[in-house]
């Protein structure tokens, strides 16, 4: 015997269909509706009937859709996986390394299996961390995974639920964490029944509807977002998740959802007796998201900080439309700034959203590693018109000093699939619906959207072409090329030496200092006794440290130093020891 439930508060009559058969459902307190029924076990076809409507409909907490999001949903059962990493104790952010992979585009199949063979791959690396991009189900063969609608289920174009769980299982048994992407500001827009079950949207953002999270019958509806981060990180043994774009969650309740997630992440943490993250993407650059909740904070492990990756894009790049304008205005000294604070807009005007914005972070309580910060990431990547990587922006030298100063930095540093060898596959924007008006709405809407952010005169590739999705695969017989494998070793040197020296891991903001001079293009950052030397320019520099160098710890071109001086080519790195 099983039991079916959903949750319809309003509604007069609700049936469920399965295996065939129509049985009537009671009504219970809450707005929930229950079934007893003699069905044939895991697998068993299961669908909604609401009121007098014929259309049967998936379960909006359906665990697997084998056959689409518009079909019917299929019993799962969450305990028949045979788990073996029962040691695993776990990641903790501090001090990890971020490795963040689309799994469609990671390898040539695009599976969970095909990702697990490149697991080794991440561990020679240095990668502590594996930050996956959505894998609920979608409509359609391919996409990014933001336009989700079966969040509970496991899309089938990468394996399926036990093909997930294959991946974390795998990635445990080699040390590595997972973290996996979530969306709860807005569903996608094919196959999202919510809807027709009950009071689920409260009107939509830019892209698509929103959650009632503080409307009449939210309780439940917030129940839904949270009830599913929970899954993940106790079914899936997930060990964090990535909750994308906060600042679209509108919620106006006495404790903020992200509050209430945090309350009870930290409960379920402690009974799976391992560390669970919580990483927000914000745009608020409001400290309170990081801050903990005993300091009156929302209680995030960390955020995604994008005024970091603005100013080493646009100081590396010289790039400076759209929201970067502020950024290259700033320049050395913008960079200089949130290496030291995190943000740039801390209470400040800025240009692009037109009035002042967020606000100062207060670096003797907020630790840098609650900053998760990147050169490259799937959006600053795929949001441009062409997709195309730093690789086809910089000299191999400029790579290697924008590694150097994300790896040496106080945060918590993620590399984007493919950075660590200056892969040179583009990654585009992509999606497929069925439904021919959404990819013609899709396809002028994205065009639109490029113009807007300074990319009106770039011919865009056409994002429901599947030629744009294969093109963005990773080519993995790159790394073995130049200038590919002497990029993927400088990655793993600077990794390695990050974890060797604790002037470098030590994520106090105000124990940082940063020392630029604009004209020469170099910085110098103060780690400890360690000091990065990065030169910029296309000139050989000389730099005194006012301290006697006692060893060089790496270098991406050959240096000379004596005492306090040394001689830096142009576009290089070094990482020098002072003498204590």
């Amino acid at each position: 015997m099983a039991e079916y439930a959903v949750w319809a508060p309003e509604k007069d009559r609700v049936r469920v269909l399965v295996d065939g058969e129509t049985y009537a459902m009671r009504r219970e307190p809450g707005g929930w509706w229950r079934a007893d029924v003699e069905d044939n076990g895991p697998g068993s076809a299961y669908a909604f009937l609401v009121d007098d409507d014929p259309t049967p409909l998936p379960d909006p907490r359906s665990q697997w859709q084998p056959n689409g999001v518009h079909s019917a949903s299929r019993r799962y059962d969450q305990n028949s996986f045979w788990w073996t990493d029962q040691a695993w104790t776990g990641r903790t952010l501090a001090g990890s390394v971020l490795y963040e992979c689309h799994i469609g585009t990671f390898t040539e199949e695009g599976t969970f299996d095909s990702a697990i063979e490149k697991l080794d791959h991440l561990v020679a690396l240095g990668i502590d961390m594996v930050e996956v991009l959505p894998v609920n189900a979608v409509d359609g063969p391919r996409n990014w995974g933001y336009d989700g609608v079966g969040w509970y289920a496991v899309t089938e174009n990468y394996g399926g639920p036990d093909g997930f769980k294959r991946f974390v299982d795998a990635a445990h048994a080699r040390g590595l964490g997972v973290v996996l992407d979530v969306v709860y500001n807005h569903l996608g827009p094919s196959g999202a029944y919510l809807d027709r079950f009950g009071p689920y949207f409260a009107g939509s953002n830019i892209w698509g509807p929103s959650l009632n999270l503080d409307g009449p019958w939210s309780d439940e509806v917030r129940r839904y977002a949270i009830d599913n981060a929970l899954m993940w990180l106790r079914d899936f043994h997930v060990d964090g998740l990535r909750i994308d774009a906060v600042h679209a969650l509108r919620d106006t309740r006495a404790q903020h959802v992200l509050e209430q997630l945090a309350v009870e992440v930290a409960a379920l943490e402690a009974h799976v007796g391992r560390p669970l993250s919580l990483i927000a993407e914000s745009d608020l650059n409001d400290p309170k998201m990081i801050t903990a909740r005993e300091g009156g904070g929302l209680g995030m492990t960390a955020q995604w900080t994008d005024d970091i990756h603005h100013c080493l894009h646009s100081v590396l790049t010289g790039e400076g439309q759209g929201y970067y304008s502020d950024f290259a205005e700033a320049d050395l000294a913008g960079l200089a700034h949130v290496l030291t604070r995190g943000f740039l807009h801390e209470g400040t005007w800025s240009s692009f959203r037109k009035r002042t914005h967020g606000a100062p972070v207060d670096t003797a309580r907020i630790p840098g590693h609650r900053f998760v910060t990147y050169l490259q990431n799937h959006d600053q990547i795929g949001n441009r018109a062409t997709g195309d990587r730093l690789t086809q922006l910089l000299s191999p030298g400029i790579l290697a000093c924008g590694a150097a100063i994300l790896f040496t930095s106080p945060f918590t540093p993620m590399l984007f699939m493919g950075e660590e060898w200056g892969a040179r596959t583009p990654w585009q924007f992509f999606s497929y619906f069925p439904d021919e008006g959404l990819r013609e709405a899709v396809r002028t809407g994205r065009t639109a959207e490029f113009a807007e952010h300074g990319w009106g005169d770039v011919e865009v590739p056409d994002p429901n072409a599947e030629s744009t999705f294969l093109d963005s695969k990773l080519d993995w017989t790159e790394h073995e090329q130049e200038p590919h494998a002497t990029l993927l070793a400088m990655h793993k040197e600077l990794i390695a030496i990050r974890k060797a020296w604790p002037e470098l891991s030590d994520p106090w903001l105000d124990e940082v200092a940063v020392d630029v001079h604009p004209e020469a293009r170099t910085l110098v950052i103060h780690r400890g006794r360690l000091r990065v030397l990065v030169n910029l320019g296309p000139e050989e520099v000389a730099l005194d440290l006012g301290a006697t160098i006692t060893r060089i710890l790496l270098a991406s071109e050959p240096t000379a130093s004596e005492q306090s001086d040394i001689t830096l080519p142009g576009e290089s790195f070094a990482i020098a020891v002072l003498a204590e």
